[in-house]
């Protein structure tokens, strides 16, 4: 399909002492060097690491630095390495996340305890790299001083739930794109427009690093469990806006559990709730996009790939329409992201020449100041 990089969210066991739910959340770490017994062995996870590689993916794991459960063995071995409240108790990091306690980073001995435990899956395991969870609660020197230590063992992939540029200077290759995300939600259902869409990718790239990449999603496990799926929030509109996550400037696109198979309900946070696979509608929209992103210089991530360049239309509202080009290397994409039919003049002539349908393969000759009729929520990729 074009999946370059397996996310795993967290492996470790959860912790049982103020569990919420049946199951409890994989975010209450009960052991940072061991494996949940309900998903198997760490000699199946190498296994399944070593099966990746040889299908040439990388695997990373889910890190959760920021807490622990309140039974991980070193709350009572190290209690000074949490924070108290006023009374000297441990208190979770945000109130409602009862079932964890918040680790203090200005102890040097927690860090180091933290840098080895990560350490010990790149050693056992031949992990690819880690996606640190709510990395804005964590200090961003304790990031650049753990992938100082850990990355000359092997390079690796840093991914941080944050959208804060500086996370970029030492510590971090990717970041989250969760305001592009709301974003896009906001114009399918009219209450932004195109023009704050382009307005986004210029304000990002004044903020953050050429080097940059940037998770764009449709839905994530939080999205889907806590908000609606991707259908409640993007209706109809859902495939046009994952191609700009696949297409836009840096991006470095998510697929989420089943995906391809149009999940279309609620997973439960706290409880076991196994997907129920059935065909898979979705593969062939999936594996297009993403084979044409790891395969046309165009689309590659950071400075690597090309810059957007904005056609102007008769209608900058719902209509988005860009060219991506390095070398000879082009991509044009044209998104009709409201719920009406349009018929549009494309202006200009960035986009002149002769293409084919990242899709279909269907050729296409386009000539300056081109008009086309787009249907409700269409999406055109067009390759040279």
């Amino acid at each position: 399909m074009g999946i370059g990089i397996v996310w795993f969210m967290p492996i470790t066991p959860i912790g049982e002492k103020g569990r919420k739910g049946t199951f409890g959340s994989y975010y209450a770490v009960q052991n940072y060097t061991a494996v949940n017994p309900d998903y198997g062995t760490i000699e199946d996870f190498k296994n399944l690491v070593h099966k990746a590689h040889e299908l040439g993916m990388y695997v990373i794991i889910d890190w959760v630095a920021n807490h622990t459960s309140w039974d991980n063995p070193i709350a009572a071995e190290h209690p000074e390495w949490y924070t108290k409240d006023k009374d000297g108790n441990f208190q979770p990091p945000v109130a409602d996340w009862s079932d964890v306690i918040d680790l203090d980073y200005n102890n040097a001995e927690l860090r180091k305890y933290m840098i080895e435990a990560m350490a010990f899956w790149v050693k056992e395991c031949d992990i690819d790299g880690f996606r640190a969870d709510v990395a804005e609660m964590v200090p961003t020197d304790f990031w650049e001083q753990a992938r100082a230590k850990i990355d000359p063992i092997k390079p690796l992939f840093w991914l941080a739930e944050s959208e804060k540029a500086e996370h970029h200077t030492k510590a971090f290759d990717a970041s989250y794109g969760w305001e592009l995300h709301h974003l896009l939600k906001d114009v399918v259902q009219g209450n932004k427009n195109v023009t704050d869409l382009y307005a986004y990718f210029d304000r990002t790239a004044e903020t953050f690093p050429s080097d940059a990449y940037r998770l764009y999603f449709t839905t994530n496990h939080d999205e889907n469990s806590w908000n609606g799926t991707e259908k409640e929030k993007f209706g109809e509109g859902a495939a046009a806006c994952f191609v700009l996550c696949a297409t836009a400037p840096g991006s470095m696109p998510l697929l989420y559990t089943a995906q391809e198979s149009q999940l279309d309900r609620r997973l439960k946070f706290f409880e076991k709730d196994p997907v129920e696979w059935r065909d898979y509608p979705m593969t062939s929209f999936y594996t297009a996009l993403l084979q044409l992103k790891q395969s046309n210089p165009a689309l590659w991530n950071g400075k690597w790939g090309g810059k957007m360049t904005r056609i102007a239309t008769t209608n900058d509202k719902s209509v988005m329409a860009f060219v991506r080009q390095n070398d000879k290397n082009k991509v044009f994409v044209v998104l009709n992201l409201g719920g009406g039919n349009e018929n549009v003049q494309l202006n200009g002539s960035d986009y002149e020449g002769e293409y084919h349908s990242a899709f279909s393969g269907k050729p296409q000759t386009f000539k300056a100041n081109q008009t086309l009729s787009l249907k409700a929520w269409e999406y055109q990729v067009w390759v040279k």
